[in-house]
């Protein structure tokens, strides 16, 4: 069985651009791993209009940054992911996490619905409408 991913946006702030927020299976993983008060990466680095970003599945595998604690990555560590593709599989593994965070299991995705939800969240991201919305559709 695969892992549902969600890509929501949240809105920039008085102090930080649009970001990024992951629910994996209804959970928000940037939360659970780095606690409250803790932040997404921005939405234009992750999910780049002009190109692939740190979220694009590739059969080399790469690490992408999901988060940072509320003291900043720089102090604390980075919440960060070894993303690959399998052939149809997606996988997020290796974790690394902030200073006494909780690490995230290994998840595994549908590569076309996993592809299809970084669409939609660029999609929405570009057209103001994506705020902290959730994936529609079934299960990824």
């Amino acid at each position: 069985m695969f892992n549902r991913l969600e890509v929501g946006t949240l809105p920039p702030g008085p102090r930080w651009a649009a970001q990024l927020r992951f629910r994996i299976d209804g959970e928000d993983v940037v939360a659970g791993a780095v606690g409250e008060g803790g932040r997404g990466p921005f939405a234009e680095e992750a999910l780049p209009a002009d190109g692939p970003g740190p979220l694009r599945a590739t059969d080399e595998g790469h690490r992408a940054v999901l988060g940072e604690p509320e003291c900043t990555g720089g102090c604390c560590g980075y919440l960060s992911v070894f993303v690959r593709r399998l052939g149809g599989i997606v996988e997020w593994s290796g974790w690394q996490v902030p200073e006494g965070g909780a690490r995230p299991p290994v998840f595994l995705f549908d590569a076309g619905r996993y592809d299809a939800e970084l669409t939609r969240a660029l999609t929405d991201r570009g057209d103001g409408s994506g705020s902290d919305r959730r994936a529609a559709g079934p299960a990824l």
